[in-house]
This record gives C-alpha cells, sequence and structure tokens, in this order.
C-alpha cells in the first residue's frame, strides 16, 4: 500500500459510551513510508472537558471554546483520510471514539481491517514489555524529548516514525541506466585509461517473519473485544 495515514486524537475521556468526546484530531500522511501532508483538527467536544483530561493533553474549554464541532469537520477529515491504510497505536481506543462521532452524524464508521495497530505489532516483537507509545519510540531510538504532553498531531508524527522505524526503516532502491549494465568507469595509468571493474551489490532478502500470538496474549484479546462490545455496543473484531 503506497499511501497510509498515521492517526491520533485526545478526548475528554476514555469512554465514548459515557459521553466523552473527541477534542483534537491529527493525522500524517505516509507515502512510500515518507512523511507527506499533516493535518490537524481541533474540534468544540460540546461538553466540558474534566480537568484530569486537560492534564494529559492541555486542552483546556477555552482553546476548544471557538473550534468546529465534529460534524463541521468530517467531511474534510474523510477526504483526508480517503479509502487508505490506517496506523493507529492502541486503536480500539481512537476507532471507537471516531466511529461513535462518525456514528452520532450518520456518518459511515471506519472499518477495523483497514487498520493497522502499531501497540500490537509492538507487543509482537517485544514481547513482555511495556507497549505505551513513549515506551516504543524510547526502545526504537526515536527522539520524543520534545514530548512534554500528548497532542494529537504530535503523535500522529511520533506514531509515522515508529511505523517505519517497525518495517526497517524507510528504505528506497534507485535504477541506474534501466535493466542494461553499468557502463565500466576508467581510470588513468601511464597516460591510458584503463577499465575499471564496477562491484555489483545484490539487493538483500530478508525471509518473512512470523510473530505469534502467545495462549496468553490470544486470551487476552478476546477478553479485551468481549469489553468492547458490552461497552460500545458493537465491535468489527469480533466479525474476523
Amino acid at each position: 500500500m503506497s499511501r497510509l495515514i498515521a492517526l491520533d486524537t485526545e478526548t475528554t475521556g476514555l469512554s465514548p459510551a459515557q459521553g466523552d468526546r473527541i477534542v483534537e484530531i491529527g493525522c500524517v500522511e505516509l507515502v512510500q513510508m515518507r512523511k507527506g501532508q499533516t493535518r490537524q483538527w481541533f474540534v468544540n467536544p460540546e461538553r466540558k472537558i474534566p480537568l484530569e483530561a486537560t492534564r494529559i493533553h492541555g486542552i483546556t474549554d477555552e482553546k476548544v471554546a471557538n473550534a468546529p464541532v465534529f460534524s463541521a469537520i468530517a467531511g474534510e477529515f474523510l477526504d483526508f483520510i480517503g479509502d487508505d491504510g490506517l496506523v493507529i497505536h492502541n486503536a480500539a481506543f481512537d476507532l471507537g471514539f471516531l466511529n461513535a462521532e462518525l456514528s452520532r452524524v450518520r456518518r459511515p464508521i471506519l472499518d477495523a481491517r483497514r487498520v493497522t495497530d502499531t501497540m500490537l505489532l509492538s507487543r509482537r516483537r517485544f514481547p513482555g514489555a511495556a507497549a505505551s507509545l513513549d515506551a516504543v519510540c524510547k526502545r526504537m531510538k526515536i527522539d520524543i524529548s520534545h514530548r512534554k504532553l500528548h497532542g494529537a498531531l504530535l503523535d500522529a508524527e511520533l506514531l509515522a516514525d515508529l511505523y517505519v522505524a517497525l518495517h526497517g526503516g524507510a528504505q528506497f532502491a534507485m535504477a541506474l541506466g534501466g535493466d542494461s549494465a553499468p557502463a565500466p568507469r576508467h581510470a588513468v595509468s601511464g597516460g591510458k585509461a584503463v577499465a575499471s571493474k564496477v562491484a555489483v551489490v545484490s539487493p538483500v532478502t530478508h525471509p518473512a517473519r512470523d510473530w505469534p500470538l502467545s495462549p496468553e496474549e490470544e486470551e487476552a484479546h478476546v477478553a479485551y473485544l468481549a469489553r468492547m462490545q458490552q461497552e460500545f455496543g458493537a465491535c468489527l473484531w469480533t466479525n474476523y
């Protein structure tokens, strides 16, 4: 897939079923594993932002008092992400909030099958290790020194870096001269041009890696989906 969208949200709390709403959405485009356009929307949640939430992301009632409500930015948001794949850390949380907002304004919800969850990727790669965005970024040597508070766009930027790092970094091959053999280089020796040898380096390939879930992880995942089903009334993952 050539285009992906790294996505993050900030909210008034932990549960859309209990009336919590989105206050910020951040998106970073990845094209051929390189960052492209970014988008950021501050959203008026049409309710008070609890102090404990402000302590996490720094967004106050005053900051979003004149921001558009979700229905006003829904079209622009959906146009930007298009039908491309989504990269989200702890996807069940953000997707639950986004789909609650989209349902509220009678827009199609986002299909879980288009989402790559970097938390699950991280847990498969580092079994038993902490899998928060901060922890995984530190483990992958991604600089988070500027992250004093959570922020949807800031976290989406880090998430894009993390996704690329988890896939071995952005490496691109260059084709020189099509399929033809490279022309020999010439060095001067004793006044005569002498063809020098050109080393041809074969591309490095790696076998596909399999990171199966442990029985404990499988059990925890099933329990989590059941909790999602109970809290939100629907959980797309249970269908697959």
